[in-house]
């Protein structure tokens, strides 16, 4: 159950003793949708099974900035993010008591990241009400929908990129419920949870190919290295374990092309102990040097601009006699579009492996 502060508009001085507040609500709609947006926003109350004191906070939900002459959902998609992250974070955190907090986060990156929400969009049907001028958009959107439908559900990372303007409707429709009914976050929950249904719980989370990557070779003591370089018009992604080639990705679309070399990578090494592709075609070998430049400040703030967590560390291996003692360090980084662990090379000092863990981070992050 959420519990949210009750936010009033202004302030009302009652006598001595103090009397508890009620905020009285009208049931009737106080501000009308624009004769335009009507339909729309009718149409759309009626899929969230919610009726909307205020229409126009819907209306700006439902309008894209390709309209110069209306306010678009920029704004409400900022408060829609983050409000619908907390409430997903809330219920995570109250059905899952025995979940330690690196698989709640996991959970939550798969229930907010913009390929949930984006198929969220096309199951409902909702970019067919957002106010547009933007033919490219709508293209990236039918190739998307097309997509969704050839893989079907069962197929939960689609082989085209989710476009952002399909899960910033999500979050902006929202963030309208939520400030229309006075930033109550349980009623938030409560009205929009349908809309997202299935929430993705253990039993039925499939791990990010990359961030399943990157857990796998944590887990057995092995560095991985992602690269992407460009032939002509396609994106190639190669995959390094150990140094050695063991996937390979392509795609126009350089997200997809890591992508397919993270599901590549994965088959193999789950065959074989580290299983190695001949260099060719589609491969250029790795390039892993460090420099004495400060990886981890660049890391922070890297992290800092996108909104994401800070880095956390750890040392995750020793080798060496105690005289020359080795580290190898890796770093977390949680994302919106999952959790990411790299590990670094072996170095002297715990801060120098820390170092080149972060760097290995911003190559993969920006890959």
């Amino acid at each position: 159950m959420f519990h949210a502060v009750p936010i009033c508009s202004e302030l009302v001085l009652a006598p001595p003793p103090p009397q508890p507040m009620v905020v009285a609500v009208p049931a009737a709609t106080l501000k009308a949708a624009s004769p335009e947006m009507a339909k729309d926003v009718a149409a759309v109350e009626a899929l969230l099974r919610y009726k909307f004191k205020d229409e126009t906070l819907l209306e700006e939900a439902l309008t894209h900035s390709s309209c110069a002459e209306s306010a678009s959902y920029q704004r409400l998609e900022f408060i829609g993010d983050a409000a619908l992250g907390l409430a997903v974070s809330n219920y995570l955190y109250l059905n899952n008591p025995d979940v330690g907090p690196g698989r709640l986060s996991a959970l939550r990156a798969a229930n907010v990241s913009t390929e949930k929400l984006a198929r969220v969009a096309v199951r409902h049907g909702l970019y067919r009400f957002l106010r547009r001028n933007s033919p490219s958009l709508d293209e990236k959107v039918r190739e998307f929908t097309v997509a969704i439908e050839r893989e079907g559900d069962k197929q939960p990372y689609c082989s085209i990129k989710a476009p952002k303007v399909l899960s910033d409707i999500v979050e902006s429709i929202a963030a309208a419920i939520y400030v229309d009914c006075h930033f109550n976050l349980e009623h938030l929950w409560m009205t929009f949870r349908g809309l997202l249904e299935p929430v993705i719980m253990s039993e039925t989370f499939h791990e990010q190919p990359v961030t399943a990557l990157y857990e796998f070779c944590q887990k057995n003591g092995m560095a991985v290295d992602i690269r992407n370089w460009k032939k002509e018009d396609k994106n190639i992604t190669n995959v390094f374990v150990e140094k050695k080639l063991v996937g390979v990705g392509c795609s126009e679309q350089k997200e997809i092309a890591k992508l397919n070399a993270a599901k590549d990578a994965l088959e193999k090494l789950s065959a074989s102990n580290v299983a190695t592709v001949e260099v060719g075609e589609g491969v250029v070998p790795p390039s892993v040097a460090v420099d004495n430049k400060e990886y981890k400040q660049a890391l922070n703030e890297f992290c800092s601009k996108k909104h994401c967590p800070k880095p956390t560390y750890r040392v995750d291996k020793e080798q060496g006699p105690p005289h020359d003692r080795q580290f190898r360090c890796s770093v977390q980084v949680e994302t919106a579009d999952g959790v990411f662990i790299v590990a670094g090379e072996f170095r002297s000092r715990v801060k120098d492996a820390e170092n080149s863990a972060a760097s290995h981070m911003l190559i993969s992050l920006r890959s």
